[in-house]
């Protein structure tokens, strides 16, 4: 079923950032990505809202699909540190949803992923505006989280051989 989406006025935006924000910390994310959508439609380089939305996007990781979705929205952010510091956020929550679903592989790709996380907030890190050291925290928090869990590793070498009968 198709419906014709209303618009939000130019002037309602400042408000609208403020309840998609609100709904995230309600743990509500897809009424934040609603909320960020209505006014991506209005103001398509909206930079909150594209920070709002890849934000309730990683809430939601879990999904492939999901991960492709803020991979687009990050794309589209116009800040270099803003790019790098986001690619990390994306890295990092796609690892912790690795971590909490335990599906088979998972410690080697949270692994992949936590290492990448903290290649993109270092290239931050170099980037970021001064007195911000936000990259520097996300670093060590994903440092933290490797040295506590021993069993997030990298992927081995060994490759099993096929057994063949004769």
């Amino acid at each position: 079923m198709e419906f014709n989406l209303k618009s939000l006025s130019q002037t309602a935006i400042p408000e609208a950032l403020e309840k998609a924000e609100r709904y995230r910390l309600l743990h509500e994310p897809s009424q934040a990505e609603s909320i960020c959508l209505d006014i991506l439609r209005i103001d398509p380089a909206c930079q909150p809202a594209l920070v709002t939305l890849l934000l309730a996007l990683t809430d939601q990781f879990g999904t492939e699909a999901t991960i492709g979705r803020a991979r687009e929205v990050l794309a589209r952010l116009t800040s270099e540190y803003d790019r790098a510091y986001y690619a990390g956020i994306v890295y990092e929550r796609s690892a912790r949803a690795r971590m909490r679903q335990a599906l088979l592989g998972w410690a080697s790709k949270a692994y992949s992923e936590f290492i990448e996380a903290m290649r993109c907030y270092e290239q931050a890190e170099a980037l970021r505006p001064t007195g911000n050291d936000d990259a520097i925290l996300r670093w060590n928090t994903c440092a933290r989280t490797l040295m506590r869990h021993h069993d997030l590793r990298p992927q081995s070498e060994e490759r099993l051989e096929p057994v063949l009968d004769d």
